[in-house]
């Protein structure tokens, strides 16, 4: 009863609660009369929520009542919030979230000036979920000033983190090592890039973690890193698992190069084989993703950027609307390096079906957002976990099936080429089809005629 849009039967644009015997949507006018669906206070058409009154008018009604500052009237502060709030196009999923005791009990705090108008401020109040998605909100209303995420959660992380560390000098010195190793790459990533990105903060958790268990073991044995020997070393590695040498290396090298800890002998790092799935089940996959059987189509279009362009999450994750057009001749292009690249046929329907009908589009959230596949916080896309857990619900490895998808392109054109249209590092590339054994000496002879490249049209 929330959906809107042109009626098959009368070409007008308003409310569609009738469905025709083919599927059709249609006015109630068109559909027989199916009854009065005007609101009377404001005289929109919809869902009438309460006594005659529609869902935007209660949803307006709730969102006065929370964000009352105490005089009557919403904090004048948050006026761009309650806009942004009653702008979602289903009232109802407003109203419902706004019943919740969570949300409500966080919109009243801020609202009566209980924490500072600021994002560690919000960040202090309980209900962590509702806090960050109300934050969010506040960043998109431009209440709040927009921040790198995954930063911040860092920065707030490693603070309760070190708070939690028995040892004032281990806390001063795991201090400094968060300061000069990560916060400084980190910012200097965001400087370089726009953005740090979830994984490089996930990372650093884990060998935090794994550097504390190892100065904490030396503590019991009642000796600190500076009388650490070249037995403890070998003994940590020895009886690690192999990714345990990546995790732990960076602490180590660090404490050595600022003569905390003894100059000892550190293992090399081991380069780890990529298992690679059969081209022929990568040839079922694909085959699956296009007809489809159970699939969401978000999940299909995912799946294609791997399965066809081997498309890392990350990459994949920042994809925006901007990045599919068509060109002069009708085609669809997707711009994953420059130039942009054609999708075949079969796939480009599916694509164009998912831009037309992104999901986490309906509350006041993402409305406007211009990510291909859009998140459900505020302003960002689909968290990469949440992608590869989608794939690996489809039984679609992402690493294996990336790594052969970029193996059989690069056995159909010069690596030059495909690291170009596909955002790869060009030396990368060489060095994937020198160890799959394609060289250039392998390649037809390019044709030199003068084209037009493809490019995006608005």
């Amino acid at each position: 009863m929330e959906t809107y849009g042109i009626c098959d039967g009368c070409g007008t644009d308003r409310l569609l609660p009738g469905v025709g015997p083919a599927g059709q949507r249609w006015c109630t006018d068109c559909a027989g009369g199916l009854g009065d669906f005007t609101c009377t206070r404001c005289g929109r058409e919809g869902w009438r929520e309460h006594a005659g009154i529609c869902g935007w008018c209660v949803l307006q009604d709730r969102v006065d009542e929370i964000l009352d500052d105490g005089t009557g009237r919403v904090r004048i502060e948050l006026m761009p919030l309650a806009a942004l709030i009653i702008s979602m196009k289903r009232p109802r999923s407003g109203i419902l979230w706004l019943s919740r005791p969570e949300p409500r009990s966080v919109l009243r705090a801020i609202a009566r000036d209980e924490v500072p108008l600021t994002h560690e401020g919000i960040h202090s109040l309980p209900h962590r979920r509702s806090t960050v998605y109300i934050r969010d909100l506040m960043v998109t209303a431009g209440i709040l000033p927009p921040i790198d995420k995954s930063l911040f959660y860092f920065e707030q992380w490693s603070r309760s983190w070190l708070d939690e560390l028995p040892d004032p000098e281990q806390r001063k010195m795991f201090r400094l090592f968060i300061t000069w190793h990560y916060l400084r790459v980190f910012r200097e990533r965001i400087d370089a890039r726009g953005e740090l990105g979830y994984a490089a903060p996930q990372i650093a958790r884990h060998q935090l973690r794994t550097a504390a268990t190892f100065v904490a073991g030396l503590a019991e044995q009642g000796r600190t890193l500076a009388e650490a020997t070249q037995a403890d070393l070998d003994r940590l590695f020895a009886e690690g698992t192999p990714r345990l040498r990546d995790t732990v290396h960076p602490f180590l090298r660090w404490t050595m190069n600022t003569r905390r800890m003894p100059k000892l002998e550190l293992p090399p790092p081991v380069k780890r084989p990529v298992a690679l799935m059969t081209q022929q089940r990568r040839i079922e996959l694909i085959r699956k993703v296009h007809d489809g059987d159970g699939m969401e189509l978000t999940d299909r279009v995912l799946a294609l950027f791997v399965l066809l362009y081997a498309q890392p999450l990350t990459r994949i994750q920042q994809l925006t609307i901007d990045d599919i057009g068509i060109d002069d001749e009708g085609n669809l292009l997707v711009r994953l390096g420059d130039p942009p690249i054609p999708v075949p046929a079969p796939f480009a329907d599916i694509i164009r079906k998912h831009v037309a009908a992104r999901r986490n589009q309906t509350t006041a959230t993402n409305k406007t957002s211009p990510w291909l596949f859009p998140g459900r916080a505020s302003g960002w896309p689909l968290h990469t976990t949440s992608i590869r857990d989608r794939l690996h619900n489809l039984g679609i490895p992402n690493l294996s099936n990336r790594s052969r998808a970029i193996r059989e392109l690069l056995r159909q054109a010069p690596a030059i080429i495909v690291a170009g249209m596909l955002g790869y590092s060009p030396t990368g590339s060489e060095r994937i089809a020198t160890e799959y054994g394609v060289t250039w000496q392998q390649y037809a002879a390019i044709d030199r005629d003068p084209r037009r490249p493809p490019h995006l049209i608005d």
